[in-house]
């Protein structure tokens, strides 16, 4: 069986694919997803987690 891994999605993104690559990982819906990035945005550690995320995490070919 082959392990599974994370994507940045690159059908279902709105500004680099992350939120929607964690969503189809962790099979919810990647509106869910983006609320609380929002939510958590407002102390700044959502928005330092993202752009971590969007350098690290690979798009999905």
């Amino acid at each position: 069986m082959e392990p599974k891994k994370i994507y940045r999605s690159d059908s279902d993104k709105m500004i680099c694919g992350v939120c929607g690559g964690l969503g189809e990982y962790i099979h919810v819906d990647p509106t869910i997803i983006r609320l609380l990035f929002v939510i958590f945005g407002f102390t700044g550690t959502a928005i330092l987690a993202y752009i971590i995320a969007a350098i690290i995490i690979p798009v999905k070919y």
